[in-house]
């Protein structure tokens, strides 16, 4: 008998269907080993930021701020910082009760903050710089009090109400090595920065033109407290001259990289007596260089508010306001103009620079718009253009 071995047949369909189950598990398993890893990474990302953070909170602390006085305007722009995080308003010192607890409701910050007397704000709360928000003559008394204390300081422009009161600060400064700042809104304009850095688009310079003023401080509806010391001709030392001749002078000692005019020549008017009394509303300050001339047109009499300036050079002009610049380089080329955000930060508010100067972030430069030393010309330019108007006269500036 042929005994025949039966043939050994494969069941393939049960194979493929095997492999057919076996293949959703490994997926699930991949997945959740691929998920696991992804957690992990995740963990140690999130721990990561939260360490960063935590090591940037414990590093940059807020600017501890004092506020000599509440009558400038101005003061509002730091009222208004004072929850933004970056800065902390410590003590204000002011003896108008009625005004300081009006602002203090206003901007939703505690009586505990109000002293009487600076040196009292200065002992109690110490703060790392005081900003100055009274008159323009009172200016000195913060940083005699300020100074010895070590405590830096920023003043709304002008520095001083006039040469002797700024060369009294400077001495302080030099003493005690503190910084001494002046605060003028045209400093945060991108369109001013930009026409700078412009400058060898136009050749040397040979005339700057400077607008500033408005209608007038009382037809623009300033505070009475404002008011009252503005057109004060000792604690203001002047009207439109100093109000709005400042702003010209700073800009213009700016672009000229820190020279000191040769000569200085003003005149000033009284259009509206009956308003203004007591100090000039109109002024015209020329300031002349060996090759250049600057015009600064200071008034309470424009149309409406106005901060911008000319810059004319050899082969083109540059206008630059609050919100732009326009250029034209050549006689045949089309004037353009571009829009100019304001810079990044802290170069856009007086309060974020004053605390990257403090906290040694940044150096301020000799040329700055808010240095000493170019402010102490803008006095010396307004001390001499008072002296002008009154006499009629161009007086030639000491080198």
């Amino acid at each position: 008998m042929n005994y025949r071995t039966p043939p050994i047949t494969k069941d393939v369909s049960k194979g493929v269907n095997n492999t057919i189950s076996i293949f959703p598990r490994l997926i699930f398993r991949f997945f959740r080993y691929f998920v696991s890893i992804m957690q992990v990474r995740l963990f140690l990302v999130m721990l990561f930021i939260s360490s960063f953070i935590t090591t940037i909170g414990q590093q940059i602390k807020p600017l501890r701020i004092g506020i000599a006085g509440l009558t400038h305007d101005h003061v509002h722009g730091v009222l208004s910082r004072a929850h933004d995080g970056d800065i902390e308003i410590v003590g204000i010192a002011e003896t108008n009760r009625e005004l300081a607890k009006r602002y203090l409701k206003q901007y939703n910050l505690t009586a505990t903050l109000l002293y009487s007397s600076l040196d009292e704000m200065l002992d109690k709360c110490k703060p790392e710089a005081v900003c100055a928000f009274n008159s323009i003559y009172d200016h000195l008394e913060v940083v005699k009090a300020c100074a010895p204390r070590k405590i830096h300081v920023m003043v709304e422009k002008p520095l001083a109400v006039s040469l002797d009161h700024a060369k009294q600060m400077q001495a302080l400064v030099t003493k005690y090595g503190i910084h001494l700042l002046t605060n003028y809104e045209t400093t945060w304009y991108g369109s001013n920065r930009k026409a700078f850095e412009m400058l060898d688009s136009v050749g040397d310079i040979r005339k700057l033109v400077v607008h500033d003023g408005h209608q007038g401080p009382k037809e623009i509806g300033v505070s009475k407290e404002f008011l009252d010391w503005l057109t004060d001709p000792v604690k203001n030392g002047g009207g439109a001259i100093i109000d709005f001749g400042c702003y010209g002078a700073n800009l213009i000692t700016w672009l000229m990289m820190g020279q000191k005019p040769l000569s200085v020549f003003a005149v000033t008017q009284q259009i509206k007596p009956d308003i203004y009394p007591k100090v000039d509303d109109e002024a015209t300050i020329v300031v002349r260089y060996p090759k250049a001339q600057g015009i600064i047109q200071a008034s309470w009499n424009w149309p409406f508010g106005r901060k911008d300036i000319e810059v004319y050079g050899q082969h083109g002009y540059m206008i630059a306001d609050r919100n732009g610049l326009r250029t034209k380089f050549s006689e045949e080329a089309k004037e353009e103009y571009q829009s100019v955000p304001f810079p990044a930060s802290p170069f856009n508010d007086p309060f974020a620079y004053l605390a990257a100067v403090v906290h040694g972030e940044i150096t301020v430069k000799p040329t700055d718009l808010s240095s000493l030393e170019n402010n102490m010309i803008v006095i010396e330019i307004l001390d001499a253009a008072k002296r002008s108007a009154k006499e009629g006269k161009i007086v030639y500036l000491k080198k």
